[in-house]
């Protein structure tokens, strides 16, 4: 018998319109003994029945919402009907050579986020009560979807307040965990072991696709090239010349190497610089692009920093946009939910006016298909990302 816990009157709304997420200031009693990562029954003030998820009092997230059906069993069987959702979601919207299969909340399988790399797959579990299912969950990788190796990248820090270690290694044999992708006609080597993420930022697929159209015969910056993929788009796409900057050593090495997969090495090249400090040099120095692009790490992951990520994106923006030649193109963007779209919005225009530009938008874009948005989980909803022709 699963314990029931009953939410605070008016503090109800959000789990009954699908938020998949009950904190622990919207519980006001609950039936019978749990221990953290069971599966619990959660009811509104009127003992209506909402949904069942599991568990776990050591977060102020106390429980993630798994089914609305109150007869359904968490086992096998689900994870199987939700991983073939998930595909089939996948197959209808994206190219999935490579991709996300299992995006959390938004395929309703709170903290599991599951990539795949051709044949090969990254799994990430940031909670207890999904860690319970790691099996069953390789399990499936294996026997449904021919998984050739499974490497696990639970090395994040959201598992420690859920009282867990960070965890990385093979879920499979041992594998070469260097694998080759193809992506837009663009090949890589993605570091399934060390790399950013599970390895590569797919959320950027279509993004990245998106730029070819403005960068045939133009010379182009991309700063927080990581390894290197902007700049390979726009290689690939008949880019005059690309730079490439980045203040990892290693993902400079990575990107020189993903050039010289691709033939691109005569036209691709990168360079080792903290890209705030050089874009505010070359700028003093005159130096200009035809297209600019700003890709950088997500600098507020909590509502707390917001003002000072703020002055972040302001200041890079401000110093792409100087770079840009007249009738030059500006790509640029926010991997941070908290970074609003309006904010960022309103960032960039300062920005311009600050730098004297006007921005003409050619087309705002999110993140790709395969990390869908839940309307009812805006936590899902992260990627802000915009091309403009500056005039």
């Amino acid at each position: 018998m699963n314990s029931k816990f009953y939410l605070h009157n008016g503090k109800n709304g959000k789990a009954e319109g699908g938020r998949p997420w009950i904190y622990i200031d919207e519980i006001n009693e609950y039936d019978g003994e749990y221990e953290n990562g069971d599966i619990v029954e959660v009811y509104n003030h009127k003992s209506y029945f909402i949904g069942k998820g599991y568990i776990n009092d050591k977060s102020k997230l106390t429980i993630r919402i798994m089914t609305r059906d109150i007869d359904e069993e968490i086992d096998r069987e689900f994870f199987k009907r939700k991983f073939k959702c998930a595909w089939d979601y996948r197959k209808t919207v994206i190219d999935t050579s490579s991709c996300r299969f299992i995006f959390g909340e938004a395929d309703l399988l709170p903290g599991l986020t599951v990539d795949k790399y051709e044949d090969y797959y990254v799994v990430q579990i940031s909670t207890l009560g999904m860690d319970q299912y790691r099996s069953i969950i390789v399990d499936i990788l294996i026997n449904d979807y021919q998984a050739k190796g499974i490497y696990e990248r639970s090395d994040i820090k959201t598992r420690e307040i859920e009282g867990l270690e960070q965890k990385k290694g093979f879920l499979t044999e041992d594998f070469d965990t260097n694998i080759l992708i193809t992506e837009n006609g663009v090949k890589y080597i993605v570091d399934l072991e060390n790399g950013q993420k599970t390895g590569f930022f797919l959320d950027q697929k279509e993004n990245r696709a998106a730029i070819h159209r403005v960068c045939k015969d133009k010379d182009v910056l991309d700063c927080f090239t990581h390894t290197g993929s902007f700049a390979l788009n726009a290689g690939l796409a008949g880019a005059k010349s690309v730079l490439g900057v980045d203040v990892s050593a290693h993902a400079i090495e990575c990107a020189t190497k993903n050039a010289e997969l691709n033939n691109l090495q005569d036209r691709v090249k990168f360079e080792c610089h903290n890209a705030f400090d050089v874009l505010s040099t070359w700028s003093k120095e005159g130096r200009e692009f035809d297209v600019v692009i700003l890709d950088p790490p997500a600098f507020t992951k909590s509502r707390n920093t917001v003002s000072g990520a703020k002055r972040g994106y302001k200041e890079i923006n401000l110093r792409g946009l100087t770079m840009v030649k007249s009738g030059g193109y500006f790509i640029t963007c926010s991997c941070s939910h908290y970074m609003s779209e309006e904010m960022l919005k309103a960032t960039i225009n300062e920005a311009a006016h600050d730098a004297h530009k006007i921005l003409r938008q050619v087309e705002f874009r999110t993140q790709s298909a395969d990390h869908p948005i839940l309307w009812a989980a805006d936590e899902s909803y992260y990627l802000k990302f915009f091309v403009f022709q500056v005039i």
